[in-house]
């Protein structure tokens, strides 16, 4: 099951890349790698179920179970023993990967308060864009009197582009709603 977003990717937007940037190869054509979604919770040190609640709520989100990721060394001034879950993060990509993004892009950007459009300064230098949210509610399936606390995440979205203009040009294309 192809999704609608890819459709759209294969048949008009690398066209439009492709003379646009006037690339010799479709290969050089910028393309979406995978979406990374990660969260740290710094009170799970102290509160079991703040992990176990950002898990349940990462799998609504995404439609897939996320890694919890630990802690590497114990760091007495942070109250942080070794080998702790201090966070959690989701890799997407292929038809998952697409529908986050056609969620992402038409559905819970636009539920932001006052919003006015996502920054172009967010790129990494080569291509890759990073978006940082600061309320999971914005998202269809969060159930605001269901969640103990608001909670932020950090979105990546890796592509294929060699510079910014590229990766700004992709994400344009697929909807991103940049403020200018």
């Amino acid at each position: 099951m192809t999704t609608s977003l890819k459709k759209i990717y294969e048949t008009k937007i690398s066209h439009d890349l492709l003379n646009e940037f006037q690339y010799k190869n479709i290969h050089q054509i910028p393309k979406l790698i995978k979406i990374t979604i990660n969260r740290g919770i710094g009170e799970a040190s102290q509160n079991s179920k703040a992990i176990e609640k950002s898990v349940e709520e990462f799998a609504y989100i995404t439609g897939q179970k996320p890694v919890i990721t630990k802690t590497k060394k114990s760091i007495a001034g942070f109250k942080i023993r070794d080998n702790i879950p201090i966070g959690l993060k989701v890799t997407l990509r292929n038809d998952k990967m697409y529908n986050f993004l056609n969620k992402l892009i038409n559905l819970s950007l636009p539920r932001i308060r006052d919003f006015r459009g996502i920054s172009c300064k967010q790129f990494d230098g080569r291509g890759n864009y990073n978006l940082g949210i600061k309320e999971q509610i914005i998202f269809p399936e969060i159930d605001y009197e269901k969640i103990d606390k608001i909670r932020g995440m950090n979105i990546t979205i890796i592509t294929t582009a060699k510079t910014d203009k590229e990766g700004l040009a992709l994400l344009k294309k697929f909807g991103m709603p940049f403020s200018n």
